[in-house]
């Protein structure tokens, strides 16, 4: 089964004018009421839209505008940036982009994973190839460059997920990889360096988050054996945390002032038995003029398989690969419950008013209440899974058996991320973007 296209969570927050990067992170607020909570393919659809070639990568939204990123040809030959109404899905307009380091097109090849980020300026996109762009909200080219060319190509044959995430003034971009690894923080406007840490060589699909601690604005990581804090500002390694193991696809989410999540799965990294003993709820603290990092509480029964555990109303939610949920309290780590959806999750829940979505892998999305009590409300489904022709050649091309027959996972379309903006849910599979509402 591929890695790269899994890791590809989307986080709660509430919902605003505004969807600005991976995980929703810094949306504007607005009200939650127009959120639908009901909807089948064939009402509260409001439009459909089939993209140029496949995206892995969550939507963004910045004033009524959708963004997704795409990738196209037998060697991923072209990148591509749409900007859809969200009005409509009208195409406002398109960028393309040709690929500085063409690889086999495969379903075990992440196909343009990183979300990008999109703010008042315009949107800055990140490829698995180490090219990056920053276009103005016409389309218009800003700035463009190739990392990989300059600091090294990128050797992790399943490629590369990880989201940059942003700052005012810069974005941060994690190549955690088997070849050179490092933090990279590059100022928005010109895309020059701002800093760069030099990281241990290692194989991880986890994308960095952003978080205000003890009044520093530090860029958290957590990937495959340690999480690590470092300045926003300078790069400099605050902390450093490395009794862990396993965690190398989710994103450190807020948890609460000063914590955090840190969630691990086994067998990624081949260290099981750590990874039991690394999902948990992270404290830093500076204490006596150092920083102080440690457990708050851990949890040995729950680990996600690609989703991120999150905060919402007081609990936090883990969601594994089978689809069974996890609700904590927030503060104690006192299990409330565990319930079983429907379908696989490999996307992280988003809270919504009063409600927590689970949006899974074969289109249907479960609506549950939020809170200490398990509730269903909905299931819905986004298209008719009877409408849907598998697509048998998915892994015809790869070496061995083992590898085709894991294809077929991808055989049919995956929801891969969310944005959330004026009242509607946008999702994308591979192909096609939905929007949810009225």
């Amino acid at each position: 089964m591929s890695l790269a296209l899994l890791f590809l969570a989307f986080s709660c927050v509430l919902p605003g004018d505004n969807w600005p990067g991976f995980l929703g992170v810094d949306a504007d607020l607005s009200s939650d009421k127009a959120i639908p909570v009901k909807w089948t393919p064939s009402e509260g659809i409001a439009w459909k839209v089939a993209t140029p070639g496949h995206g892995q990568s969550s939507p963004v939204i910045w004033d009524n505008k959708v963004f997704v990123t795409t990738t196209d040809g037998p060697k991923k030959d072209d990148y591509f940036v749409l900007c859809l109404s969200l009005v409509d899905g009208k195409e406002l307009w398109r960028y393309q982009l040709k690929n500085t380091d063409p690889v086999e097109n495969s379903v075990y090849v992440s196909r343009a994973a990183p979300t990008p980020v999109v703010d008042s300026n315009g949107i800055v996109a990140f490829f698995e190839s180490g090219d990056i762009v920053a276009l103005d909200h016409s389309g218009n080219e800003r700035w463009k460059r190739s990392i990989a060319q300059q600091y090294g190509k990128f050797q992790n044959k399943f490629g590369l997920s990880g989201s940059p995430v942003q700052s005012k003034n810069n974005v941060y971009l994690l190549i955690d990889d088997e070849g050179p690894s490092y933090l990279l923080a590059l100022d928005k406007a010109t895309g020059k360096e701002v800093w760069k840490k030099d990281r241990t060589e290692r194989k991880s699909w986890s994308s960095p988050a952003i978080q205000t601690i003890e009044n520093v604005q530090q860029v958290i990581v957590s990937s495959a054996g340690s999480v690590d804090g470092y300045d926003a500002l300078s790069g400099n390694l605050l902390w450093t945390f490395s009794d862990v193991g396993g965690n190398t696809g989710t994103t450190p989410l807020p948890a609460g002032p000063g914590r955090f999540f840190v969630a691990a799965a086994g067998g990624r990294d081949g260290d099981v038995e750590m990874a039991k003993k690394s999902n948990m709820v992270m404290q830093v603290q500076i204490n006596d003029g150092k920083w102080s990092v440690s457990p708050k509480w851990k949890t040995a029964e729950a680990a996600p398989s690609w989703a991120s555990p999150m905060a919402y109303k007081g609990c936090a939610y883990w969601v594994n690969r089978s689809g069974l949920i996890y609700c904590f309290d927030l503060e104690t780590g006192e299990l409330n419950y565990k319930e079983r959806t429907k379908q696989s999750c490999w996307a992280t829940p988003v809270g919504i008013g009063e409600h927590v979505y689970f949006f899974g892998k074969d289109g249907l999305t479960s609506v549950i209440a939020a809170g200490k009590e398990f509730k269903l409300l909905a299931e819905n489904e986004t298209w008719d899974p009877n409408s849907i022709v598998p697509d048998t050649k998915a892994g015809e091309k790869e070496p061995t058996e083992e590898r085709r027959r894991a294809a077929a996972s991808f055989s049919g379309p995956t929801q891969y991320g969310c944005a959330i903006a004026n009242g509607r849910i946008v999702v994308r599979t591979g192909d096609t973007v939905y929007c949810i509402g009225q």
